[in-house]
């Protein structure tokens, strides 16, 4: 097995017992003289088609504080909410250097003056420190072209907890102002690379999803491929070759331990959870081929639901569990089916040019993304579940394994970037992001080469 050598705090902890009232928001009352938007519906300045293509400008300046380290976690607070909102391509932060007014301290803005720089919506705030090693952390957003308060919040947590709750605002401020849900309280899980092109080692990593707090859960003893988070638990399911046999394991990041998955005769890889996170959908060789298995992890029960005699594998579920998307060669070449949970009613859906793996159901349910390799070349696409609509978003050298982020508008995959010469010499393998209608493509920075990465889901 590999070795763990760094263990985390479940994430879901800090909701956990007595922490939960300490971190529950608190809405704040709306400034006298300002107008406040309903509560119940979302104050769209912009909506997402209009704001691909121009950007929501948006003026953060820094949380106002009392003393220099509130006023110094109310700058770094400004900063990850400005890096989350700008790094969508949604929104266009405002430089500050034009800021005309100290909107920190919560008070009503000076409407003209920020609509005479160009600011659609501004984000105030106040940190205050709440005793005890906690702070308190208060914002508001403001529409600023019909001059109103569209949300005012506060929260206590942990004074370590700060970068989460200024990814938790910037959720918030994405979907009050685009009216669908953000996706920036998550986490990426993914296999780190060092070495060599020729003997590489891979460990697991996790990160979040901006890529700070990265931490390896593995050691590199054995090469683990494909991890996958699991949908309300603290746990990740991955390939492993401990003991040089391929096998699918699982990892508790609250304990750091590992459990081997079931016990097949040959290799079984490809693993992902149900949409409930009852069970473990997987492939397992047979004879000459492979088949997708089902493995309920409360009682162990397996289910095979393919017996094609071909290699079937890299399923994946649709987001309400009735169905799973699979590649195939069942037809002669590798081709993308879909077929109910049961295993039954198999339907090809890919007629494109070349050979399709990875796919991979969005949360939304309205688009499967794959991998195609043809004419030597590799891309990144989606295509509606019926196989219609098939657009490419990405394409080079080689590209591979989309996930998707929470709310299904951003696919991320890994990038290889070809060697210089015959020994390997400048191979590197990158993560990359990019929206779902093609644009903002941009590299994830990580500490070393990376593959194999999966989306957390939002708050995991």
């Amino acid at each position: 097995m590999d070795r763990n050598t760094n263990f985390l705090l479940p994430r879901r902890a800090l909701f956990a017992g007595s922490a939960a009232a300490a971190f529950a928001p608190v809405l704040l009352a709306t400034p006298a003289g300002a107008a406040s938007a309903p509560a119940a519906a979302p104050s769209a300045v912009i909506d997402v088609n209009r704001a691909r293509a121009a950007p929501i400008p948006v003026a953060i300046p820094d949380f106002a504080g009392a003393d220099a380290d509130s006023r110094a976690l109310g700058h770094n607070i400004a900063q990850v909410i400005t890096a989350d909102l700008a790094n969508c391509g949604l929104f266009k932060p405002i430089d500050p250097a034009g800021f005309v007014q100290n909107a920190a301290t919560g008070d009503v803005p000076d409407w003209s003056a920020w609509r005479n720089i160009g600011a659609q919506a501004l984000i105030s705030g106040r940190v205050a420190d709440a005793g005890g090693g906690k702070v308190r952390v208060e914002f508001r957003l403001w529409d600023i072209l019909p001059q109103q308060q569209i949300q005012g919040t506060a929260y206590t947590t942990a004074n370590s907890n700060w970068r989460r709750i200024s990814h938790i605002i910037a959720d918030v401020v994405y979907e009050r102002l685009l009216g669908e849900k953000g996706y920036f309280d998550t986490r990426i899980v993914y296999v780190a690379n060092t070495g060599p092109r020729s003997r590489r080692t891979k460990r697991l990593a996790v990160m979040d999803q901006d890529s700070a707090n990265n931490r390896f859960l593995t050691d590199g003893t054995w090469m683990v491929l494909t991890p996958r988070f699991h949908p309300t638990r603290d746990e990740i399911a991955y390939m492993s070759y401990a003991n040089d046999r391929p096998r699918v394991y699982i990892f508790d990041l609250a304990s750091g331990r590992q459990r081997l998955l079931g016990e097949w005769q040959g290799m079984t890889f490809a693993p992902r959870f149900s949409p409930d996170g009852a069970s473990v959908i997987l492939s397992a060789t047979h004879d000459i081929g492979s088949n997708i298995f089902v493995l309920d992890l409360a009682g162990g029960h397996e289910r095979q639901l393919t017996n094609s005699g071909a290699i079937d594998t890299s399923p994946c579920f649709s987001p309400d569990g009735s169905q799973i998307v699979f590649n195939s060669d069942r037809g002669g070449d590798q081709q993308l089916y879909v077929m109910n949970a049961d295993g039954g009613n198999v339907r090809r859906i890919s007629y494109g040019q070349g050979r399709y793996a990875t796919p991979v159901w969005s949360p939304r349910g309205d688009l499967i993304a794959f991998t195609r390799l043809g004419s030597g070349n590799w891309s990144i696409g989606v295509m509606q579940p019926d196989g219609s609509g098939e657009r490419i978003l990405s394409e080079g050298f080689s590209v591979e394994g989309p996930t998707f982020c929470p709310n299904g508008r951003v696919l991320m995959f890994w990038r290889d970037t070809p060697a210089r010469n015959a020994s390997g010499a400048g191979y590197s393998s990158r993560l990359v992001s990019i929206d779902i209608t093609g644009f903002n493509e941009r590299m994830v920075q990580t500490s070393t080469d990376a593959s194999d990465p999966a989306w957390s889901p939002l708050g995991a």
